[in-house]
């Protein structure tokens, strides 16, 4: 009789259905993949040799559990210069290893077991399984098509109950490339008042926008700053994914919690990685213009060739490097519908049902690829649709 030795917390959680879809993907030698959510860029010449130089100097031990000096400053200058925010560099910011670590951190700092913690839906796979993690108990926010996947706040009024402790908020938006408004985040910042719910603001495509799209960040609304941890990365901006490097700023109480966690999960970031971050923030940053200049080419094409494929239909995303085209017409589930593109067309994207409930009749293509890749991706899909027929 074979014993099961797995904790209750962890036995309702999934593998992501990205990583699984691009371990399929090795099966099919020749296959495009549109799955993997990072820039295909290289970082600049500029942070990669701060890294260099960390480590030729001899800073390759243990840093302060919160981050090194110089990067904490040069993060408390970047909130400030970009949204009029003052966080106070020795405690009110935490360098963790990565976004998803930070959002890890804020909920272990402030869930208690049974609290409900809402989230988007779809959303990022790692909201839900985190949110179990930590005992909290998850509650979908769902996102329509009909509102541009951008959250409602009279939706979210009617999930909140006495037991309601934390809301997370992602703009620009994974997988949808939603970006919420000025009016969406006032309205859902006065309903987290209202209710006083923590808020953990996941902004790390900030700087990935198109068009006359604007990030606002919703510790800059009325009340908000006591009660809000934002959530940012390198990885997206400076395409700085396998540095694996990201950071938290919110009121001391919480952002102390979070650093006792972190002390005795990683310790800290290391040591080379921070002072590459230090370089990209504080080097020239044509660099991010350029990429997303690419980005929006690329997006143009995607949504373009997605609006000639008869049954496929997207909202045109104004962050990020994701589109969510609606694919109800083929009559399929979304993972089907994704092994199918996968074995017919040698193609990768994620299934919706993979970024939850609500992602079911949708796929995620992310487009940090090459031009190149995606004319012959959409060329690919287009010609498997065909054969439906």
């Amino acid at each position: 009789m074979k014993i099961d030795r797995k904790a209750e917390r962890v036995k309702k959680i999934k593998l992501s259905e990205i990583r699984k879809f691009f371990a399929a993907a090795r099966l099919f030698p020749g296959a495009i993949n549109l799955g993997i959510g990072e820039p295909d860029f290289t970082p600049p010449k500029h942070i990669i040799e701060a890294s260099e130089k960390a480590m030729r100097e001899g800073k390759t031990h243990y840093a302060p559990t919160t981050g090194i000096p110089e990067l904490l400053e040069a993060l408390a200058r970047k909130t400030r210069r970009d949204y009029n925010l003052s966080y106070d560099s020795g405690s009110e910011i935490l360098v963790t290893v990565g976004a998803v670590e930070a959002v890890f951190l804020a909920l272990m700092a402030t869930v208690n077991l049974g609290d409900e913690v809402l989230f988007p839906d779809p959303g990022f796979v790692c909201y839900e399984p985190v949110i179990r993690i930590a005992g909290g108990v998850p509650v979908p926010i769902p996102l329509m098509e009909e509102n541009e996947f951008r959250i409602d706040a009279e939706v979210v009024r009617s999930l909140i109950t006495d037991r309601s402790r934390v809301m997370i908020l992602n703009s620009p938006h994974n997988p949808t490339g939603s970006v919420l408004t000025y009016d969406d985040l006032s309205s859902l910042a006065k309903l987290a008042v209202e209710h006083d719910l923590v808020v953990i603001s996941d902004e790390v495509y900030e700087k990935i926008l198109y068009n006359d799209a604007c990030h606002y960040c919703v510790a800059t609304f009325p009340g908000m700053r006591e009660r809000t941890v934002v959530v940012n990365s390198f990885s997206k901006t400076y395409a700085m994914t396998g540095f694996r490097i990201g950071f938290a700023l919110g009121p001391s109480d919480i952002i102390s919690a979070m650093a006792l966690v972190h002390q005795y999960t990683s310790a800290c970031v290391n040591t080379p990685t921070q002072y590459a971050a230090l370089a990209a923030l504080e080097g020239p940053q044509d660099f991010v213009y350029d990429m997303v200049h690419e980005f929006d080419r690329r997006r143009r094409l995607v949504c373009r060739r997605i609006s000639e494929i008869e049954g496929l239909s997207c909202v045109v995303p104004k962050g990020a490097f994701y589109v969510f085209p609606n694919i109800r017409a083929f009559g399929m589930s979304s993972e089907r519908f994704a092994r199918f593109l996968l074995e017919e067309a040698k193609v990768v994207v994620v299934p919706g049902s993979g970024f939850g409930e609500h992602g079911e009749g949708y796929i995620r293509i992310s487009y940090a690829t090459s031009y190149e890749n995606l004319e012959e991706a959409m060329n690919r899909i287009e010609r498997a649709l065909k054969s439906l027929k």
